[in-house]
């Protein structure tokens, strides 16, 4: 955050967040990090996080899912939206048993029946 440029500290957020998912550093169906703990990890107050997510929610950018937390929306048509969905929870299934993602990747070509 740049207190010099003028600009709220939310929207300075906001902007840095969408940029990010732009240009790819934040994929469709990656989880945000926790109002407190951003706030936290940018020296913010958790309100001003707050206020950035319920902006970013509002444009559609980022679906909040109860205490799961804040995602990044999946973009496009409602069949992509359902293959986002579906690649984030494979991921955190790898995740959650501790398979390497060389290994998830290699199961996923496997189902497709994709030949190395």
């Amino acid at each position: 955050m740049d207190a010099e440029l003028g600009e709220p500290a939310f929207e300075q957020l906001r902007s840095q967040l969408i940029d990010a998912v732009r240009n790819g550093a934040v994929a469709a169906g990656d989880k945000l990090p926790t109002v407190r703990g951003l706030a936290t990890e940018l020296h913010l107050a958790a309100n001003t996080v707050a206020k950035a997510y319920r902006a970013l929610e509002e444009d559609g950018l980022i679906e909040t899912r109860g205490r799961s937390g804040s995602f990044v929306s999946a973009q496009g048509d409602a069949t992509q939206q359902r293959l986002q969905r579906a690649a984030s929870d494979y991921a955190a299934l790898a995740r959650e048993l501790k398979v390497d993602a060389a290994s998830a990747l290699d199961y996923t070509r496997s189902a497709l029946g994709i030949r190395p």
